[in-house]
């Protein structure tokens, strides 16, 4: 199994840091990288096993057929990724192709 991402997500992720810092989310850019980080080893590690559902028709737009996968990383902030699986060479690919959070996303599910 492989977990790949489109550089749009990764580029989400990267970006993700300082909007978290200057919304004081965090009072530390270095808390916020940490927990950016621990998001992102958990969605890479971890999007296999978990339980996944399918994506709800307005996702269509990233692609037809996704499903998603949640991540509960504090007691108000819940993360979903949007993943297309594949096979190629016998092997399973996971393709994040978008991630949101409960409070931009959560009315869509």
């Amino acid at each position: 199994m492989k977990v790949l991402a489109l550089p749009s997500v990764l580029e989400y992720l990267r970006n993700l840091v300082p909007i978290l810092y200057e919304k004081g989310y965090f009072s530390y850019e270095d808390t916020a990288q940490k927990y950016v980080d621990d998001l992102s080893d958990d969605i890479f590690d971890n999007l296999p096993e978990k339980l996944h559902k399918p994506a709800p028709a307005y996702y269509e737009k990233y692609e037809k057929g996704m499903y998603y996968a949640t991540f509960i990383k504090n007691k108000r902030t819940s993360w979903y990724a949007f993943f297309s699986k594949y096979e190629a060479n016998g092997e399973i690919i996971y393709l994040i192709r978008y991630i949101g959070n409960n409070h931009t996303d959560a009315h869509h599910l």
